[in-house]
């Protein structure tokens, strides 16, 4: 007796019948296409930037007064430099950590270069990084965006408001040591709305304490306008998430707060320590007034401060008695650091954003 079998059926054709299978490999193909695309797009950004960053830069000239130290004053500023970096990343990492223990503390470090990268090359007042460091909690330590970016909100505001300390006692010093005429009311005039500016962290960190919400306040006052878009939500879910912070966690912000001011301190001995290698003799009010000089360069919309670097450090060694080649010598080495730690950090930028999509 013979077994009957089932006729055989001709495979239905791609894209018929329910239990039609697509073949994966066209799938595969524009993935790679779209990965090379992406890969292209964010290289060439990162290109732009960087020509237009440092088309100007003068590197022969920061060669020349690199050489002009010696390999272990060379190590010593450098040993500074990464300190520096240390403490700002500590002072980010303990606001993160209050609400997240298990967040560590060297992956931060890499977060922190590649948002200076970013921030450094881009026009603007040393902003424009900080959408990075949510990215980076989000992304690879599974923090939520309105926690993320209150914990950026707090770093902000502790960061400018150790910038409004030390640009305070900065401006005091440029005042007694000649830097600023005692007798140029219209100089002092024109500091006063600078004042308010940099008054605003303190005021912010008051009002978030008490209960009060300015940003969302005045989101919400344009709410008729712009309408609630989500970064919107984002943004007031986030101030009241930094208030609960500044309230809840004082003992953390008085950490964070003190990590700021360590590393303005290890700024100014650096900047103090490239003056003497160059034989520039500064006091402690003269290395701040001249230092306070080059973060206003820094406040101007241009990428590394650049040309306006050099300018106020020709202005203030000059004033001081010293030749305007010192200066330029000394922001020069200031401008081979900050070009070597954007680049790393821009580096590393380009890296996260290349693999946010795989």
């Amino acid at each position: 007796m013979k077994s009957s079998s089932p006729p055989l059926r001709s495979p239905l054709p791609v894209g018929e019948g329910d239990e039609a299978v697509v073949s994966p490999l066209p799938l595969r193909r524009q993935a790679k296409g779209r990965t090379k695309l992406r890969l292209f797009a964010v290289y060439s950004i990162l290109a732009v930037l960087l020509y237009f960053a440092l088309r100007n830069a003068p590197f022969v000239e920061i060669w020349k007064a690199l050489t002009q130290l010696h390999l272990s004053q060379l190590a010593i500023l450098f040993a500074i430099n990464a300190l520096v970096i240390i403490l700002i990343t500590a002072r980010w990492w303990v606001i993160v950590r209050a609400e997240n223990p298990a967040i560590p503390f060297l992956p931060l470090i890499r977060y922190r270069l590649a948002v200076f990268g970013l921030s450094y090359f881009t026009p603007g007042p040393q902003v424009g990084g900080e959408p990075l460091q949510v990215l980076y909690l989000q992304r690879n330590h599974g923090i939520s965006f309105a926690r993320a970016t209150s914990a950026v909100i707090m770093d902000k505001l502790l960061e400018f408001l150790a910038n409004f300390i030390l640009i305070g006692i900065g401006l005091t010093a440029a005042v007694r040591v000649g830097l600023i005429s005692r007798n140029g009311t219209q100089a002092f005039g024109s500091l006063i709305p600078l004042a308010v500016i940099l008054a605003w962290p303190i005021l912010h960190l008051i009002l978030l304490q008490r209960g009060r919400y300015p940003i969302s306040s005045l989101l919400r006052s344009a709410i008729s306008l712009i309408g609630t878009p989500n970064w919107v939500r984002l943004i007031i879910v986030s101030e009241r998430m930094a208030a609960a912070f500044a309230r809840r966690k004082l003992r953390a912000l008085l950490i964070s707060l003190g990590f700021s001011v360590m590393a303005w301190a290890g700024m100014a001995a650096e900047y103090f320590l490239i003056a003497s290698f160059l034989k520039v003799n500064l006091s402690f009010e003269q290395t701040l007034a001249a230092l306070t000089a080059a973060m206003f360069a820094f406040l101007l919309p241009l990428p590394g401060g650049l040309g306006a670097l050099e300018a106020s450090q020709v202005y203030a060694l000059t004033t001081l008695g010293y030749t305007p080649a010192l200066g330029i010598s000394l922001a020069l080495i200031m401008r081979g650091r900050d070009i070597l730690n954007g680049g790393i950090g821009l580096l590393l930028a380009g890296k996260f954003i290349r693999d946010i999509h795989p």
